[in-house]
């Protein structure tokens, strides 16, 4: 790899490192003029125009409150805690194909920091140990609140894990390949897996939301019951790694379900846009078609959160356990059949 190269990837690394922040930033803006929206107030709207300072203002105040530990907390593992929920959550970006690739000078540039042939189990790799990072926070707090999170969060995400990777199995099937990036050129115009895998896409979504703790499967973090859950005892910019891991969280789950199920980048009348604007504008089009499915998934998840009340911890594990498994594992058989008899 020439040095060109290596420069132009550590570029992009830095883009998709400062876009995932900044799209964690302002989400949260986001999430208080949406619940505003439905609750027919106005939200946000001191800090700058519209209030569109408020993740400014937000942030410094993360920054500048004082940073406390817990007497009885165990120092090391209490830090080690939230930095570990954001490196998960930030490098999860890593294998996502934000588009195609892109002429700069006599350089291709592929729009993905690396495309490889097991990308999907690196997307399931990273969300496995993003869980380590709320056990840690929980249990180094010496909190019973925080403890009773920390192990709802481990028991949620354990149980809708396996929901999640039998929904994939039948689109692994569809398929044929681990890599996002080759899943994403299938789907090329309008050959969305949506329309071939309906039933795994709902389970994805479903778990996506369980694997994110965001409402109605935020229980880890139940306030009405456990205070604040795993990060009750954090302040300062360590509560606030959790709160930034949540939302990137969020993105990153987003753009997977953009990719898997919904095209990716993929648009109709890309090759036309190809012919007659060459071969920058149609890529760039394809990139800008990409976060406008992920900016509506991240809509959805807000949307869902501010009109579904929070599951009670048996109907969560039931959903999973009962119903969620054993319609994966149908939706597994059904593709088969088609693939076999029908396809």
């Amino acid at each position: 790899m020439e040095v060109a190269d290596i420069v132009i990837k550590f570029v992009l690394i830095v883009i998709i490192f400062a876009i995932s922040l900044v799209v964690a930033m302002y989400s949260t803006y986001a999430e208080r003029k949406i619940a505003a929206f439905f609750q027919d107030r106005i939200g946000p709207n001191r800090a700058g125009p519209w209030g569109i300072l408020q993740p400014l203002a937000d942030g410094g105040k993360m920054f500048l409150k004082e940073e406390i530990i817990p007497t009885n907390a165990s120092p090391f593992l209490f830090i080690a805690g939230p930095s570990l929920a954001i490196l998960t959550a930030c490098i999860g970006s890593a294998v996502i194909p934000w588009g195609q690739t892109i002429t700069i000078g006599t350089h291709v540039v592929p729009l993905q920091v690396t495309d490889i042939n097991v990308g999907i189990l690196y997307i399931f790799g990273v969300v496995s140990l993003g869980v380590y990072g709320v056990m840690i926070g929980g249990w180094a707090s010496n909190n019973k609140y925080s403890l009773l999170g920390a192990i709802r969060a481990a028991s949620q995400n354990i149980s809708y894990e396996i929901s999640m990777g039998l929904s994939i199995i039948a689109l692994l099937m569809v398929t044929g390949t681990l890599s996002l990036k080759e899943i994403a050129e299938q789907q090329h115009g309008w050959h969305w897996n949506v329309l071939y895998q309906p039933v795994g896409f709902i389970l994805f979504i479903v778990c996506a939301f369980a694997e994110t703790n965001r409402t109605p499967f935020d229980l880890p973090e139940c306030e009405t019951e456990l205070v604040g859950g795993y990060h009750t005892e954090y302040s300062s910019m360590k509560l606030g790694f959790y709160l930034f891991a949540e939302y990137i969280n969020m993105f990153i789950s987003s753009a997977v379900m953009a990719t898997l199920y919904w095209g990716g980048y993929n648009y109709p009348g890309m090759d036309w846009v190809l012919a007659h604007t060459g071969p920058t504008i149609a890529p760039l089009l394809g990139v800008a078609v990409m976060f406008t499915k992920v900016f509506l998934f991240i809509f959805f998840f807000m949307w869902v959160r501010w009109t579904i009340p929070r599951f009670r911890y048996d109907q969560l594990m039931d959903l999973g356990w009962k119903i969620l498994i054993p319609l994966a594992i149908a939706n597994i058989i059904a593709t088969g059949i088609w693939i076999t008899f029908i396809k």
